[in-house]
Parts: structure tokens; C-alpha cells; sequence
């Protein structure tokens, strides 16, 4: 697709505040949020040349900033479960509770990207199935089938 700045610019002008939105549900933390959604815009300004559709700009940016996202939390993860093994034994019971959030975001990670972007727009957005089809281009039916079939797969993960 030719895209000049002014109309990239247009067409994130229309989904930043859901993408940061999703950012700060799965980072949870603002900095983090924003540092994730400038390298999903950086990454798809550099290559929007292979979106074929303008219609499809949205759920091309969720994608993305899903990968952005899984990428950081797995380098977050690893450098965290690094120095937890060597302090675990100090925590206190509710402190331990990090284990489970791991074990979450390990599980959320199992999930195909369409099914991380249902479920953190569901789950951690809180939009609802109709909300989430029309951002994704989707029956809102189908949305609520993925986002059920992506929390079965948690479940077998977290078992």
C-alpha cells in the first residue's frame, strides 16, 4: 500500500488511544505502555508498504503491538524468574503470588496473536465482543468464540 506520513499519521490518529489502551493492560505500566506502542508505530510507519488493505490498518497495529508487547514481557519474564531464584526464599506468602502472574503470562503467551488480542482486549480492556469485532473486523459471534477457545487453551496451560 502507498502510505505518505500524512495519511499514516490519519489512520493511527483513529486507533492510538485503543492500542495504548491494550499496551497498559498487558505491561502494566504506563512506561512500558508508551515505549511499546512508539516501537509498534515505528515498526509499522517502516513497513506499511505490506499492508494491502487500509481497511485492515487496525487489527495490522494490534498485531504488531501484540509482538512488541510478547517480545518485551518474555524479556521482562526471564530477566525477572533470574533473580527471583535467587531471592525466593525471602518472600514473604503474598509476595510468592509473582509466581501465578508468571504463570498467566506464560499461558497468555501459548495463544496464537488473534487470540492475545481478544483476550487483552476482553479480559484486560474490557471491551465487550461487539467493540472488539468492529476493531478487528469481526463478527462479534466469532469474537466471542475465539476469545472462549483462547481461555480453554489458558486453561489446560495453568492446570
Amino acid at each position: 500500500m502507498k502510505c505518505d506520513a500524512n495519511t499514516f499519521a490519519q489512520m493511527y490518529e483513529t486507533v492510538y488511544k485503543d492500542l495504548y489502551r491494550f499496551a497498559l493492560c498487558i505491561m502494566k505500566n504506563q512506561h512500558e505502555a508508551e515505549d511499546a506502542v512508539s516501537e509498534a508505530v515505528i515498526a509499522a510507519y517502516e513497513n506499511v508498504r505490506k499492508l494491502r488493505n487500509a481497511d485492515a490498518f487496525k487489527s495490522w497495529m494490534f498485531t504488531i503491538l501484540s509482538n512488541i508487547c510478547k517480545k518485551k514481557l518474555k524479556n521482562a519474564t526471564k530477566e525477572a524468574l533470574c533473580s527471583w531464584e535467587d531471592t525466593y526464599e525471602s518472600f514473604s506468602v503474598e509476595e510468592k503470588d509473582i509466581g501465578l502472574l508468571v504463570d498467566i503470562r506464560r499461558a497468555f503467551f501459548v495463544l496464537e496473536e488473534e487470540e492475545q488480542i481478544v483476550i487483552g482486549l476482553s479480559v484486560f480492556g474490557g471491551y465487550n465482543s461487539k467493540e472488539i469485532g468492529k476493531m478487528l473486523s469481526l463478527n462479534s459471534n466469532t469474537v466471542r468464540s475465539k476469545r472462549r477457545r483462547a481461555l480453554q487453551k489458558m486453561e489446560c496451560v495453568l492446570r
